[in-house]
C-alpha cells in the first residue's frame, strides 16, 4: 500500500519540525510521485518522527531476551512497535557461555515479519566488576575473553553491535585492543576511576553504558568515568530517563556536559514492562515491580518498568528537555550508533517507512513500520 500523511508537523533531518506531506511507496519513504496512486492518512495536529530504536532493553510483556526462543522474541518486536519502537537491539545478561549461545542462535534464526525490526544485540555481561555488578548475576562474572565473544558473535551471524567491559579487569586492554576494530566496545558496570576509563577511552572504547549506573559517581576531586567520557570527545553515552535512575537535574547537566550529538536514550527495561505490578526476574534474579520501579528485593534498581517512548514522555513532561532533542536521543542518535542510519533514524527519501504520529501529550496514535500501518490510535 502506498500512503500520503498529510496534515501533520514532520521532524526533517536538520532535527526541526517543519509542515510537510510525507509518501511511502513499497514500504520506503519516497519523493512526490504525480503517478502513483497515494492513499491519505490525515495527521492534522500531530507530530511525525521516526521510529525509536532502543539498544538496550532486556524485555517486555513477561519475556527477556535470554529466554533463547524466537517466539519471545516476536511478543517482545510487537509489544516494542506499538508503543513506536519500531527497531529493537535487545541486551543479554551476565549468564554462562552455553546459555549466551542459545539466545545468540535464537536471534540468527529469528525472522521477524511484523514487529519491531531486530537490528542488533547489545552484550551486556560477563565481562564486568563484581563491585559495580548491579543487577547481574555475580556467579557468572569472568574476565574478558576475546575468543568466546568471538564464538557469540558467530553464533548470532554478527548481530552483537555492542559488548560491555569494565576496563579495569584483567584482561581487558588486550581485549579492547584485539576486537576495538570489530563491535563497539562500551564501559560498563565499572569500578575505574577517571585515568583507567579515559586510558579505555584512548585505547578505543567509545560508548558508555547507562551512564551514572553501575559506575563511580563524579566528584569535583576524584572526577570518575563520566568526567573521563566528557573530556573525550569521541565517547557516547546511553542515559535512562525513566525519572528513576537519573534525577531531572542530573539528566540536564549530563546534556551540557556531553551536548546532544553523544547522548542515547535507552530505556534498560526488563521484563515486568506492559505487565501488573508483581514479582519478576532479571538475568535470573527476583525482581519486584511498583509502578515505573523495578527493584531487587535488596532495594537495588534492577533495570527499567518503562519502554523507551514511556523515557521520551518523561525527559520531555517531566525533565525539561526540548522534545527535538529528545527525539534526536531516541532515533537518530541510537541509529548511528550501531550502523543502520542508512536505513532508520530520520524522515527522508530512500529509507525504510519506520514512522510514529504523536499528538500533545506525545501519546502514540499511529505506527507505520515496513510499508503497513502497524498501530492506530486517532487518525483519519
Amino acid at each position: 500500500m502506498n500512503y500520503r500523511l498529510t496534515g501533520g508537523t514532520v521532524f526533517d533531518p536538520d532535527c526541526v519540525f517543519r509542515k510537510a506531506d510525507v509518501y511511502i511507496r513499497d514500504g520506503r519513504i519516497v519523493e512526490k510521485a504525480p503517478d502513483v496512486d497515494f492513499e491519505d492518512i490525515d495527521i492534522s495536529g500531530l507530530k511525525l518522527i521516526p521510529g525509536l530504536t532502543d539498544i538496550h532493553f532486556h524485555g517486555c510483556k513477561g519475556h527477556d531476551f535470554c529466554e533463547g526462543e524466537a517466539s519471545v522474541i516476536r511478543i517482545m518486536a510487537d509489544y516494542e512497535e506499538s508503543r513506536g519502537i519500531t527497531q529493537i537491539c535487545p541486551a543479554t545478561m551476565t549468564f554462562p557461555e552455553e546459555k549466551l549461545l542459545k539466545v545468540m542462535e535464537a536471534a540468527k534464526n529469528y525472522r521477524g515479519e511484523g514487529g519491531a525490526s531486530l537490528v542488533g544485540i547489545n552484550m551486556e555481561g560477563p565481562f564486568i566488576s563484581y563491585e559495580k555488578r548491579g543487577a547481574q548475576n555475580p556467579d557468572f562474572i569472568m574476565k574478558p575473553d576475546a575468543g568466546m565473544f568471538r564464538r557469540l558473535q558467530e553464533a548470532s551471524g554478527n548481530l552483537i553491535k555492542l559488548v560491555a567491559l569494565a576496563p579495569e579487569t584483567e584482561g581487558s586492554e588486550g581485549f579492547i585492543e584485539e576486537l576495538k576494530d570489530e563491535v563497539i566496545i562500551s564501559f560498563a558496570h565499572s569500578a575505574a576511576d577517571y585515568d583507567k576509563a579515559r586510558k579505555a577511552f584512548e585505547g578505543g572504547v567509545r560508548h558508555m553504558t547507562h551512564i551514572h549506573n553501575a559506575m563511580a559517581a563524579m566528584g569535583h576531586r576524584d572526577p570518575g568515568p563520566v568526567f573521563a567520557a566528557a573530556d573525550t570527545e569521541y565517547v557516547e553515552a546511553e542515559m535512562i530517563c525513566d525519572g528513576i535512575h537519573i534525577h531531572p537535574a542530573a539528566v540536564r547537566a549530563t546534556f551540557k556536559l556531553f551536548g546532544d550529538d553523544r547522548i542515547i536514550f535507552i530505556s534498560d527495561s526488563m521484563e515486568a514492562v506492559g505487565m501488573p505490578d508483581g514479582e519478576y526476574e532479571l538475568g535470573g534474579i527476583p525482581v519486584i515491580k511498583k509502578g515505573i520501579r523495578a527493584t531487587q528485593k535488596n532495594g537495588t534498581i534492577a533495570g527499567s518498568a518503562a519502554n523507551l517512548m514511556d523515557c521520551v514522555r518523561t525527559a520531555v513532561l517531566e525533565m525539561d528537555i526540548p522534545l527535538e532533542t529528545v527525539v534526536k536521543c531516541a532515533s537518530v542518535n541510537p541509529a548511528r550508533s550501531i550502523g543502520i542510519y542508512d536505513r532508520f533514524g530520520s524522515i527522508e527519501a530512500g529509507k525504510e517507512a519506520a514512522l510514529v504520529a504523536l499528538n500533545d501529550d506525545l501519546e502514540v496514535c499511529l505506527v507505520i513500520n515496513r510499508g503497513r500501518i502497524a498501530y492506530t490510535l486517532s487518525v483519519h
